[in-house]
Parts: structure tokens; sequence; C-alpha cells
């Protein structure tokens, strides 16, 4: 869920939680949430293969992603910021990674041709966000659109909520001054991770949704679009896991990003306005689909393994 692990940023989390403990019960708190932690740095495996790149100009008709180089023309510019989520973690091929399905997904409904530049780092915090658009601001001319997908290290780093939204904040200010539409998939809700004990998950899921309460808050305030992926897809990990999760029972599977890119790119489509081109070139309104029915539609394309997968028990 945006996090690279195993971590030892998982025993920042467990710490931060036991320091909330005051007297006699401190310490016996601080060492079980502790030890939790390091359980499930234990049980949780790393996935050995980084996250698949494909950036470049997508067209309409979904034929091949070309290769972007100086001379190269497109219409529209969409950059990727954030933490392993905003990278496709856990996908087994580019198709799979959200900034392709959103960067397809446009260009299909528009008939435009669409860069996508991925800019996100698998584990990085909100600071890291910040780092990140520093360097494209130094690199290059600021991208037409933003996705950004954070929050779930800021989490597990036991790093500030109110901090941690106001770097995402000046970050999506800053984009918003220099004329990007922006849009913010907000902290995913660890609560869903089974790997995860109690009551260690229960303190992770209560941050995660203050966090993205937070994150939503700012975003709105600086002109962004907040999209609130934990409260829209928490429901499909709780009821098919072995559907949402990828190999490690961690990160997303292609499913997973497949529902989030679907909320992203209504978002990021109506933030984009008018800058979509003439009105023969802007797709039709359409209305959401609950993410319940979409995930219906998901499960026919990766259906249910024959066998059950064992999802680590937590409590």
């Amino acid at each position: 869920m945006g996090i690279r692990v195993p971590r030892r940023s998982t025993i920042a989390l467990a710490t931060a939680g036991a320091l909330a403990s005051t007297g006699t019960a401190y310490l016996g708190a601080r060492n079980l949430l502790v030890g939790q932690a390091m359980h499930a740095r234990t049980v949780i495996p790393k996935l050995s293969d980084a996250s698949p790149r494909a950036d470049g100009v997508y067209t309409q008709g979904g034929g091949p992603v070309q290769r972007w180089r100086r001379g190269v023309h497109f219409d529209l510019h969409l950059m990727m910021f954030g933490d392993s989520t905003a990278t496709g973690y856990g996908c087994s091929s580019a198709e799979q990674v959200p900034g392709v399905l959103i960067a397809r997904g446009l260009a299909e409904e528009t008939g435009m041709r669409v860069r996508l530049s991925t800019k996100a780092i698998v584990g990085a915090t909100s600071k890291g966000v910040c780092g990140q658009v520093d360097a494209m601001f130094v690199a290059g001319p600021p991208p037409d659109a933003a996705v950004i997908m954070i929050g779930a290290n800021d989490i597990t780093a036991g790093n500030g909520i109110g901090p941690s939204a106001a770097r995402l904040g000046s970050v999506v200010r800053r984009l918003r001054a220099s004329g990007a539409a922006v849009v913010v998939g907000t902290c995913p809700d660890l609560g869903v991770i089974t790997a995860i004990p109690q009551p260690l998950r229960f303190l992770a899921h209560t941050r995660g949704v203050r966090l993205a309460r937070a994150q939503a808050a700012v975003v709105a305030a600086a002109g962004g679009v907040p999209v609130p992926l934990g409260h829209l897809l928490a429901p499909k990990f709780r009821e098919m896991p072995e559907v949402m999760f990828s190999a490690d029972r961690y990160h997303p599977s292609a499913a997973a990003y497949a529902l989030a890119a679907d909320e992203l790119l209504v978002a990021l489509r109506d933030a984009l306005g008018e800058r979509l081109g003439s009105p023969t070139a802007r797709p039709r309104s359409r209305s959401r689909t609950p993410a319940n029915g979409r995930a219906d539609m998901i499960t026919q394309r990766w259906p249910r393994p024959a066998t059950p997968v064992a999802v680590p028990a937590g409590g």
C-alpha cells in the first residue's frame, strides 16, 4: 500500500504509538507494539523486481508507447509523483501501472497524445515528494497535469500528521501556481493489511484515516482535487484480498491499481476541464460508477484463485 517492505520504518510506527502511552502501561505497550512490528517484518516478503517503467507518449487506439525524446510531439504532459503506489510497485507489466492506465485513458477519451513521466520513488514520504517536485522544476518545464499518490510511508515512518499534510499542501500549491491540474490520491487504509497484527494494525488504520482527511483538506485549499482512495477501495481489499493484493500481501495488485487509476482518471479529467481540447475532442461526462461496481468487473478480468491464498492472521 505504498510501502517498500520489510523496512525499519515499521518500527517507527510502533514506537510512535507506544509514545502515546502513559503511566505504568508505557513499557508494556511499547514492547507489544515493537514486537508486533518486528513480527510483521518477518511475515511480509519483499518483492524482488523494480516497478515496471513505461514513460513515453500514449495515443488513441492502444498502440505501443512511443519513447519520448526531444522533438517528439505531445499534446498533454502527465507526471506521476509520490511513493511505490505511484510507480506501480507490485505490477508485473507496464500496462498495469496506474500512470499508464491514466495516460491511456486520457488519450483514448480525448484523442490527445499524452506524454507520461514518472517522478515517484518507492519508499517516498511527503518529504520525498517535495524533493521530487524540486527536481522536476530544475530539470524542465512543469507538466500540464500531476497525479500524486502519497501517505502510507508517512504513517510507517512515524511522521506527524500535520507536518506531512502541510508538506503535501505546499507541493500542490507550487504545481497549481505553475498551471498544472493536480489530483492527489490520499493515504490508503493500512488497516486492510492483515499481516500487521492487532493492535498495531488499528493504530495504522486510525492514523492513516486522520492523515487522509488532513491531506484532503490541504489539497482542496491549495486548488487540487483529493481522491480518498483508502475510503473508496478498503471495502474491496477486505472482501477479496486474494484479488486486491500483490504477491507480497502488502502492496496493491494489478486489479487494485486499475480501480485506483479509474478514480484518479475521472478526477483528473474533470480537473483538466477545457484543456482537454475542443468540444468534439472532449469526452462526454460520465457518471461515476461506484467502486464496488467496478470491482465486480475487475474480478472478471482477475478472477479469484481456484485455491484460496492464505492470508496471514493478524487478529
